[in-house]
């Protein structure tokens, strides 16, 4: 929260002490920020009517050790504030026959940078605290409801007490009366954060279950509620939240929590298979030749 606010104060004070060409620069970002900060140093100039270069040397005077930097701290500060329109508007200037390169470009970056700054510590402490809950609850709505179900789908196999909670025909908070000290939920949400989801953290917190949180920078309100905090990149190339990078986080959870329990998995699945075999769930041999 910091590093926004220097940010803020660096743009407000950039008509004193930045040149002519800076302080264009500083104001259209400050005018425009919805579009700007999603744009790279060559297309910001473009728009000012300065070069690359002065774009680069913009983001050294206010500090950064290059363009990339600045526009990494601009898309934490505005990224939870953008609208459904104002990202289609962001998305304007992509070329359709581009999409699928730079949409997949973007969720490799994604999956990079949340790589090299996850920390593993607090990953293996979110494992433990699985492993030792008496029930999970887990909470993903809106656009993290695919990630919650995804992780409530796969948990059921590892643990018996496991629970979705969503925005079905019942409330929130009547799926998660009866947490209790010992229980563990996690919430799942990202830009724009789900005020649903915020409130079922709240109310877990107070009745002591542990509340674990995964979502995407420290700027996150879901970071001041959760005991731990599992970050993962979701940076946008459009409306379209990019997911790839939480996805992974969760499989990378699922991964662990089955090594853990090792034993009884693969004698569930056993059991599940023979079922699967006699009421034929799953395509088999010669389904595949038929």
């Amino acid at each position: 929260m910091q590093e926004m606010e220097d940010l803020i104060s660096r743009l407000n004070q950039s008509g004193k002490r930045l040149s002519k060409g800076h302080r264009r620069i500083g104001q259209y970002i400050a005018e425009h920020y919805d579009k700007a900060v999603f744009m790279t140093a060559a297309r910001l100039g473009e728009a000012v009517g300065v070069s690359e270069s002065t774009v680069v040397r913009f983001a050294s005077a206010l500090g950064y050790e290059g363009y990339p930097q600045l526009q990494r701290a601009m898309q934490e500060l505005v990224s939870h504030r953008l609208t459904a329109n104002q990202r289609v508007e962001m998305a304007t200037e992509i070329d359709p026959r581009q999409a699928l390169p730079l949409v997949l470009k973007s969720d490799a970056q994604n999956l990079r940078a949340t790589a090299e700054s996850i920390d593993n510590e607090t990953f293996n402490e979110v494992v433990a605290r699985l492993l030792e809950a008496k029930a999970i609850y887990v909470v993903g709505l809106r656009s993290a409801a695919p990630l919650a179900q995804f992780m409530d789908y796969y948990l059921h196999y590892i643990f018996d007490h496991v629970h979705l909670v969503s925005s079905g025909s019942t409330d929130v908070f009547e799926e998660i009366i009866k947490l209790q000290p010992g229980d563990v939920i996690i919430g799942i949400s990202f830009p724009r954060y789900s005020s649903r989801t915020l409130e079922a953290m709240r109310f877990a917190k107070r009745t002591g279950a542990q509340v674990i949180a995964i979502t995407d920078g420290p700027m996150s309100p879901l970071r001041d509620i959760a005991d731990l905090t599992l970050i993962a990149r979701t940076d946008m190339a459009s409306f379209v939240d990019s997911l790839a990078a939480p996805m992974s986080v969760i499989n990378a959870l699922l991964v662990a929590l089955g090594l853990h329990r090792k034993e009884a998995l693969s004698q569930h699945f056993r059991q599940l298979e023979d079922i699967w075999d006699t009421y034929k769930v799953y395509l088999g041999e010669e389904g595949r030749h038929a």
